[in-house]
């Protein structure tokens, strides 16, 4: 049987991202064949992610990137099943690896970007799985964005779990990030009332044209009244119409702001780590007490 030095373990570490042991592992019962050993632990590692396809992500962090000139960039979403694995510097580094190769490429879907390349060379799904196996927990590039600028592109990360793309047109950088941190804070749906949904509207007036009814008003006023219940709506979701969170008087708004710096807001993208993912909620005193009941049946 061939010797396993230390350097080949080194070096199959170096090229797989996996564990020491795994890769002396490997090696020897390949009988130190680097090839054949790192094909092995790669089917492995693609063993390992399909077993845990099944579990649920809803950590994780937010990838972004962009370009020196600000005019391309990207941000993913990459999950993850623990707080714990989330603030795992490798997974970090591989959603941004990831915000640069969307940006680069412009994959039409996630399977195209799954097929695309790292800047290091290696293919995004074969770098998943090997995180899935290093890490021993699933691992899913959820979704994610492209941008190409009409002005310029700034960003806000709210440490790793909400991020913020955003294209100014005009104005300074520092106005950008400012307005990146507003939005992370506040939240708007969309830019303007044009980019809100017109279910969400009629929801709006249809519930204050009820409330009016119910509280006795005349029907001639309700639909004015649900005009005006509209119209506050839309100021509280849209970027333009919310008070600015640094406004120093308390009521200027984010459209005023803009207007003052000759600054206007093309677009702009918000991800929140596991929005929209329904968790598990794990009862563990549940568990114990079920698990008692069964040793004292046994």
């Amino acid at each position: 049987m061939a010797e396993i030095s230390a350097s080949m373990v080194k070096e199959l570490r170096e090229a797989t991202g996996l564990g020491m042991m795994e890769c002396k592992k490997a090696l020897t019962e390949t009988n130190g064949d680097f090839k054949a050993a790192e094909e092995l632990l790669r089917i492995r590692s693609g063993a390992k992610a399909s077993k845990a396809a099944t579990r649920v992500t809803a950590e994780g962090v937010v990838g972004v990137f962009i370009s020196a000139d600000g005019k391309t960039g990207a941000m993913a979403e990459v999950n993850c099943e623990t707080d714990f694995v989330a603030r795992n510097e490798d997974l970090m580094a591989f959603a941004k690896s990831v915000a640069e190769t969307i940006a680069n490429s412009n994959p039409a879907d996630n399977d195209a970007l799954l097929a695309a390349k790292l800047s290091s060379g290696e293919v995004v799904e074969e770098a998943r799985k090997a995180l899935v196996m290093k890490l021993g927990e699933n691992i899913n590039v959820r979704r994610f964005e492209r941008f190409a600028a009409t002005g310029k592109l700034t960003n806000y990360l709210h440490g790793t779990k909400i991020g913020v793309v955003l294209d100014l047109v005009g104005g300074e950088e520092s106005l950008g990030k400012d307005l990146a941190m507003h939005i992370a804070a506040s939240k708007p749906k969309s830019v303007d009332a044009t980019g809100v949904n017109a279910e969400d509207i009629d929801t709006e007036r249809r519930i204050a044209i009820e409330k009016a009814r119910e509280a006795g008003k005349p029907e001639n006023m309700l639909e004015k009244i649900a005009e005006g219940t509209v119209q506050k709506f839309l100021k509280e979701v849209t970027l333009l119409g919310q008070v600015f969170v640094k406004a120093e008087d308390g009521k200027q708004t984010v459209e005023q702001l803009l207007k003052s710096k000759n600054a206007s807001v093309k677009t702009f993208k918000m991800f929140v780590v596991g929005e929209g993912i329904e968790k598990k909620v794990v009862d563990y005193a549940a568990e114990v007490a079920a698990a008692s009941a069964a040793a004292t049946k046994g």
